[in-house]
């Protein structure tokens, strides 16, 4: 008789068999994420007062944080983002937290680091719909930001690259280490529930790490949506193929990262799946050609649960204060 599901007896096994020596990294297909070291905690500071400062949209009241925000896994937690004049976003924003460990940015990975992402919406008449141009001059205009960046980049005169290279140092800093997973790696026999364990040896045996790997779980690799069976969606987007031009590369996308996707939801690049089950039972039988059952799927579940980690803590900025001189916001132009 074939068996398919690791049970929590056999997890209590395989922890008895596979334990490592306290304190020992275990060797895995997946790492645990490194702690952030902040080289520049000046360019940082500046980097998170744009990441909140909603004065670099048209409207005055979408920020970086809108649709990603720190409070909700770095993500906006709708199906699709919802941008300038309350206009549907074509995609599912992807969480910015680990995104540093990405190969490129945004699911079609236009983008090739966070430096050139996070110009992109700012620009964008469907999100933040400014120009760099205005964004620029808005700055300028704020006293405080002219000082704030002349300390940092040792010049007056402001410009798009400052401000991006700003907001992608902020965005390098937020990252999740110290998660229940990432100290069952480190050696701690401990840190993770039988079902937890059962469902990361399922997620192994079932190939899943093919994709999802590394300390990111996935980030590394663009791959097809549909693998065994086609993925059927009302959304227009055809992935990596609107980059390349290339038909071979319709509906490959970034392979998303697992790491706190307990709290990223809803999932996929047009968030159609509402829940975990519902997402790892779509992945099961459309990648790996695999029913799992409501037992492996609660297994499965409970291990990508242990990938949250510890989430970025910071004082909110206290942003400088706008000018007589600085450009009014038009929230419905």
């Amino acid at each position: 008789m074939k068996i398919s599901t690791i049970t929590v007896s056999a997890a209590l096994a395989l922890i008895l068999t596979n334990q490592a020596i306290a304190g020992t990294p275990r060797t895995e297909p997946v790492q645990p994420i490194p702690a952030v070291e902040v080289t520049n905690p000046a360019m940082v500071e500046l980097g998170k007062k744009l990441f909140f400062d909603p004065r670099l949209s048209k409207s005055g009241f979408i920020s970086c944080n809108s649709c990603h925000n720190l409070s909700m896994g770095g993500t906006d937690n709708i199906k699709t983002s919802i941008g300038h004049n309350w206009q549907q976003g074509p995609i599912n924003s992807p969480t910015v937290l680990n995104s540093s460990l990405n190969l490129a940015q945004f699911w079609d990975g236009r983008a090739a680091n966070l430096k050139e992402q996070a110009g992109g919406p700012i620009a964008n008449p469907g999100e933040m719909a400014f120009t760099h141009e205005l964004a620029v001059d808005v700055l300028q205009s704020i006293p405080g930001y002219v000082n704030e960046f002349a300390v940092v980049f040792g010049n007056d005169a402001l410009n798009i690259d400052m401000v991006t290279d700003a907001i992608a140092a902020f965005e390098e800093t937020l990252v999740t280490p110290n998660g229940e997973f990432d100290q069952w790696l480190q050696g701690d026999d401990k840190a993770l529930t039988a079902e937890a364990l059962a469902g990361y040896q399922l997620f192994k045996q079932s190939g899943c790490v093919a994709c999802h790997n590394g300390p990111n779980l996935g980030g590394t690799s663009y791959q097809k949506m549909g693998v065994i069976e086609p993925y059927t969606s009302a959304s227009a987007e055809v992935g990596r193929a609107a980059v390349t031009g290339k038909d071979a590369d319709r509906f490959l996308f970034k392979v998303p990262t697992l790491r706190n996707v307990e709290l990223t939801y809803p999932y996929f690049h047009d968030g159609e799946a509402a829940t975990l089950e519902e997402a790892v039972d779509i992945m099961g039988r459309l990648q790996l050609g695999r029913v799992y059952s409501e037992q492996e799927i609660g297994q499965i579940v409970a291990f990508l649960k242990s990938l949250t980690g510890e989430q970025p803590r910071f004082e909110l900025p206290i942003l400088p204060p706008s000018t007589n001189a600085t450009p009014k916001p038009v929230p419905f132009g």
